[in-house]
């Protein structure tokens, strides 16, 4: 069976922009049905996917966060040159990670960053964990057998992990610059999240520079927050969010 590939999107709705960020091992269908909340509330979401994700597993271990940075970047180049003044970022995970960066390099509209790690301490051991498990159901999709299988996965432990090792380098540039944020910020943890140390949240919201700052934390929720039992209660407060951001252009 063939995989498709799965796409970015853009879901236009209003004047004002959305750049929506997918985890580590993601893609856009991390935040697809926030995007279509979204997008009949009258908001234009825009939804990169990075490079390396969404295609075989061995090719996300060619890239590393310098180019998933240079997607971002041109993700939002492209909502400004399509004549998008007024953009606010949210992002999942490794999304939630750039978001941040965002707002410190560029004048963004607010921010929401959700299940973001800000603690590099044993996260190279969780994210190959969670980089296996991802590579295992990924060939487990194509049907193929499990001897094949099990052959790939240990081709597949053989390749250096230096892409690993550039998310770490990622959060630790990120915590070091959070008192450069000033954006609006909503913060968003799960209380179930098994990938991100639940502190995370509580780091960038004590540590961000930002007047206009809330850490919600989700009970019921696991790491893909987007996806997960609270995702309906989340799209509502990250539409509420929006709505009460100091927006120069109408709907």
């Amino acid at each position: 069976m063939k995989i498709v590939p799965p796409k970015p999107f853009k879901f236009e709705g209003g004047k004002r922009a959305v750049l929506l960020l997918h985890a580590f091992t993601g893609s856009s269908a991390d935040v697809r049905m926030l995007g279509r909340y979204l997008q009949k509330r009258g908001y234009t979401c825009h939804a990169p996917i990075y490079t390396g994700h969404g295609v075989p597993p061995e090719e996300l271990f060619q890239s590393n966060s310098f180019d998933w940075w240079q997607d971002v970047e041109r993700a939002w180049q492209e909502l400004r040159n399509d004549g998008y003044e007024e953009i606010a970022v949210a992002g999942l995970s490794l999304g939630g990670l750039m978001t941040l960066k965002v707002a410190y390099t560029y004048p963004v509209k607010g921010i929401i960053p959700m299940c973001a790690p800000m603690i590099v301490s044993e996260n190279k051991d969780r994210l190959y964990k969670g980089v296996l498990r991802y590579a295992k159901e990924y060939k487990q999709l194509e049907n193929k057998d499990e001897k094949q299988v099990e052959k790939e996965m240990e081709e597949f432990k053989d390749l250096p992990t230096d892409t690993l090792s550039s998310v770490n380098e990622l959060i630790e540039e990120v915590r070091d610059s959070l008192d450069m944020i000033y954006a609006p910020a909503f913060i968003v943890q799960a209380e179930k999240d098994d990938m991100v140390p639940p502190e995370s949240a509580q780091v960038i919201h004590d540590e961000i520079a930002s007047d206009e700052k809330h850490l919600k934390w989700y009970e019921e929720s696991g790491h893909v927050i987007t996806m997960d039992k609270e995702r309906d209660q989340l799209h509502e407060d990250v539409y509420q969010f929006l709505e009460q951001l100091d927006w120069e252009t109408d709907k």
